[in-house]
Parts: C-alpha cells; structure tokens; sequence
C-alpha cells in the first residue's frame, strides 16, 4: 500500500465526516486508490465512534481502531501507527485544525530533500498570550532538562517512511511522550512552516500541561535525579559553614545567639526541600512500577473495515 493517512478521535464528532472526504481528495492525487485512512476513537464521549464505523462502511479506504477507553492522545497516535500498513504514513489530527492538504507539501519536500520524515512547524503559535509563554517555556525547559532538540510550536502533522515507523515503533514504554520519541529516533527529518487554525478550544488545562511537561522531562531525562544528588551536597555544605558559624560566635563571644526564629525557618524550607526531593525520585520510582509490569499501554476494542474486523491488544 502506497500511503496510509491516521488520525485519532476524541470529540470529532462535527469533523470527522469533513476530515475523511478532504483527507481522501488528497490521497488521491498522490497514491490513487491505493491509500487507507485509519481512525482511532481514543473512548471519545460523543458520537465520533458511530460517524466513523458509517463511513468505513460506505468507503473500503477507512479503517477504524475502536480503543477499549481513552488512554490519550500520544498513545492513540502510536496505535493508529501500529496499525497503518503503508509505505509512506501521513499523520495528522481530524479537527481540521491541521489540513489535511499539508500532505501535498509534505510530500514534494520529501521527494525533493530525500527525508525520512517532514513535520509542520508553526512560524508562531495560536492562542492567547498566557498559551504562547506557557508553550514556549515547555520547550525551553524540555530542551534544557533533556538535551532533545525538540523545536518550538511543533504540531502533529508529520509525513513519514516505513523504515521510520518501524523504528518509531520500537519504543515500546508504557509512559510515552510521542514529541520525545519522534526527535531521538532519528533518521533525515526535515521541517515546514504551517499556519495552524483553530476549531475547537483546547483540552489541556494548566494541571495538565504540568503534567505533561514532568511526564517529558522524568521520560527522558535522569537530571532532576542528579540535581537532587548536588543539591543536597550543597546544603549540607551551607549547614556546615553555618555550625562553623556559631562555633565562632559562641567561642568569640562566650554566648550562644538566641532566638527561635531561624531554627522554625530552617526546618521549615529543609522539610520542604527533603519532601521535594523525594516526590522527585517518587515519580521516576512509579514509572518504572509501570514500566516493569509490561502492561499493554492501548486495548482495541474493535477494528471496523477492510476486512480488518478483529478484537486485540496493542
């Protein structure tokens, strides 16, 4: 098969139709009949399943993974990848925020660069100013914790080879985060600059990019490990100073200093910094609990079209 396109689908329901006709028009003119559009239902809550399992139904090209329960975005997309057959896969999201279009573009830059991959860059991100700095100090820390060029305002839509996603798909750990993944597996990759519209408002709230921010670091980094290691040297080195400290005083002045205040001070932030310091190895603790039990990280419910109807795990 020439081209598969993947998409996956969490409150698609008024897009999925339109993203399906757009993303076939352009299959088309590169690969002919000979292309396939896989739909993964991420447990979407409306009725994107219902929409999708009609048009693979009506149209032999679509294929829908109908997942077990929303395990997020990340890992949708990597099954929707397990489960693409072509040899070149255009990932992309159905809210039409991404056109679909893109993939003509894409597709020149890699015949023309001989890349392995080109993924959409967005010359500046959407949104209010509180999500431009937020996203833009996700990728200055990603970069400084982990040391993955992960470039700025990077957006889903990405062609690739098969060599690569065979490789991509290699990575087989239970906490994934797919940005991480798509730069350390290396191969040519090329970048393009996409304007990026808005559909629909975003899902991820301050909590949740938190999260996803100490999921990336902690996924790919053991630095805050090492910087729990230094920071406890150093205080340990100040509180060594400061006992020195009084020593002198209480020798000099033949009295001790009085006064509560900075012992209910010091215990305080050092409490705070030993409980820090073991949240920190806490998470990398729980990742590897994950990790070590092998869990598959979807389950497919169902597969609908092309002769592909079978239940299985991922």
């Amino acid at each position: 098969m020439k081209l598969s396109i993947v998409a996956t689908l969490y409150q698609s329901e008024p897009y999925v139709a339109e993203f399906c006709r757009r993303a076939s028009a352009v299959a088309r003119e590169i690969a002919g009949e000979d292309y396939e559009l896989v739909l993964v239902n991420d447990g979407s809550p409306d009725r994107s399943l219902e929409v999708a399992v009609q048009l693979a139904a009506e149209d032999a090209h679509v294929v829908v993974v109908d997942l077990s329960r929303n395990f997020g975005h990340h890992k949708a997309m990597m099954t929707g990848l397990d489960a693409a057959r072509g040899e070149r896969v255009f990932l992309v999201d159905s809210d039409l925020e991404e056109e679909p279009e893109w993939l003509l573009g894409f597709a020149r830059q890699m015949e023309a660069e001989g890349s392995d991959v080109v993924f959409g860059v967005q010359s500046e991100r959407r949104g209010s100013a509180f999500e431009r700095l937020s996203g833009s100090i996700f990728y200055k820390l990603f970069r400084l914790l982990t040391g993955i060029v992960q470039p700025n305002n990077i957006v889903t839509a990405r062609l690739m080879t098969r060599r690569y996603v065979e490789a991509l798909l290699q990575h087989r750990e239970r906490e994934l985060n797919i940005g991480g993944l798509w730069i350390i597996t290396g191969f040519r990759q090329s970048r393009q600059t996409v304007e990026k519209h808005s559909s629909s408002p975003t899902t991820y709230s301050l909590s949740r990019k938190i999260s996803h921010l100490v999921n990336a670091v902690t996924s790919f980094s053991s630095l805050p490990l090492v910087f729990t290691f230094y920071a406890g040297g150093l205080i340990s080195l100040t509180a060594v100073f400061y006992i020195l400290h009084l020593a002198v005083r209480y020798f000099s002045a033949s009295s001790p200093p009085g006064g509560y205040t900075t012992i209910v001070a010091s215990i305080w932030l050092f409490s705070g910094l030993i409980i820090f310091f073991i949240g920190v190895q806490g998470i990398y603790i729980a990742k590897i609990f994950s990790e070590v039990k092998q869990r598959p990280y979807t389950i497919v419910r169902h597969v609908y079209g092309r002769g592909r109807e079978q239940e299985c795990n991922s």
